[in-house]
């Protein structure tokens, strides 16, 4: 598959599959945030007013802007709002890859950082999308996750963890969730 034509895509998709390891994308250090710090969070800020069809070049570009609307915020900004402020753009360029069929041309680790909007959203139609996308993935890529991301808006209609910093109160139910553990 050729690489996509922009160079921030090519350098993130490079960072993000060939240099980090599954433990710093799920994990999260502040070596990984200050990396992504310095080389991606100029390019978020220049690119997130773009509409989405600007980043449905190809298959390459698409997956790369997912993971800087999607994957970068929550690390550059993990809990304040503006985390998730970028979600909506991630979940326009992945609905237009999938409606391309670009999913197909990816790896199985690719495409589940491609789906990972869908997990992401609060709506449940998105969550019911989530499983049957995560499911066809196989055991490894995240299926797991996205049945207790399913059971939490499926329970809430909401992530609970978001919302101090989204200025929503809490209920009790709510922060026994929290406290649980479903916090990502």
């Amino acid at each position: 598959m050729a690489a996509p034509a922009r160079s921030w895509a090519a350098s993130l998709l490079y960072l993000w599959f060939h240099k980090l390891e599954p433990s710093d994308w799920w994990g999260g250090s502040a070596k990984v945030d200050a990396l992504l710090a310095s080389r991606y969070e100029r390019w978020l800020q220049a690119l997130h007013t773009r509409p989405p069809a600007d980043f449905l070049d190809n298959p390459q570009t698409a997956l790369a802007a997912v993971i800087l609307f999607d994957q970068a915020p929550r690390n550059l900004y993990s809990g304040t709002a503006e985390a998730f402020a970028y979600d909506p753009l991630a979940n326009a360029i992945m609905e237009g890859a999938l409606a391309r069929g670009w999913d197909r041309q990816l790896s199985p680790v690719q495409r589940q950082f491609l789906g990972l909007p869908l997990m992401h959203s609060e709506a449940i139609a998105d969550q019911r999308r989530s499983l049957a996308y995560f499911r066809k993935l196989g055991r490894g890529y995240g299926f797991a996750f996205a049945r207790d991301h399913y059971r939490m808006i499926a329970r809430f209609d909401r992530y609970p963890h978001r919302n101090e910093v989204l200025g929503r109160t809490s209920t009790a139910a709510e922060k026994r969730a929290i406290a649980a553990g479903f916090a990502w």
